[in-house]
């Protein structure tokens, strides 16, 4: 007798070499999948890094340029130059006060000026009671008496033969400017403006310059 022939058996003897055949076909593929996919990220990798590197360099900025160096300061040479005297702010208001002192005791108003030798002012002093003229002319006949280094007074008389004198701009050729003198030489020159006379501006001025003598 024949042994019977069983079809599920023969079935399942057939089926398995098949998945067999499908387990083995998977495998490659999955395995190229993956390949794929690594290859695909190292690019995505690379070509971030890429964009980085030139966002980077496109945001670093530039180097400042260099600066040339400061040319050297040019000192000139010897006896080019030459050394003024000056009268000092101290000294200045000494001579001021002294004249307006000098006019308080004669019972007269007046404005003081002191300018250095430059004709520059040093000190302005206006007294109680004095005219508003007499604040610009103390100035003036100051910035006169040191240009020439004479008393003003003296100097009015220059006009006879030299009538232009007067038209130099900030001089005053009245009386009432004296010059302070250091060795001879013009340091500073003080006016004084508002008495009834310039021949008493003048005795103020003086009184101011004298006490820088003592």
């Amino acid at each position: 007798m024949n042994p019977t022939s069983n079809p599920s058996s023969h079935r399942s003897s057939d089926a398995r070499p098949a998945a067999s055949h499908r387990s083995s076909d998977a495998r490659p593929a999955a395995s190229r999948r993956g390949r794929i996919l690594a290859g695909t990220a190292a690019a995505v990798a690379l070509l971030g890094a890429g964009t980085f590197g030139a966002v980077s360099a496109a945001a670093a900025p530039a180097a400042p340029p260099a600066q040339s160096a400061a040319p050297a300061a040019t000192s000139v040479g010897k006896g080019l130059t030459r050394t003024t005297t000056h009268l000092t702010l101290a000294a200045a208001t000494q001579a001021a006060q002294a004249a307006l002192d000098a006019a308080k005791k004669a019972d007269r108003q007046v404005s003081v000026a002191v300018v250095d030798r430059d004709g520059s002012v040093l000190v302005q002093l206006r007294g109680d009671g004095a005219g508003p003229q007499s604040y610009e002319s103390a100035v003036r006949k100051a910035y006169t008496a040191v240009s020439w280094n004479a008393p003003t007074s003296e100097l009015v008389g220059r006009l006879g033969q030299a009538p232009t004198l007067k038209d130099i701009p900030g001089t005053l050729f009245l009386a009432g400017g004296a010059p302070v003198r250091a060795e001879g030489a013009p340091v500073a020159g003080i006016g004084v403006a508002g008495a009834p006379s310039g021949a008493l501006d003048e005795q103020f001025a003086e009184a101011g310059a004298r006490a820088l003598g003592k």
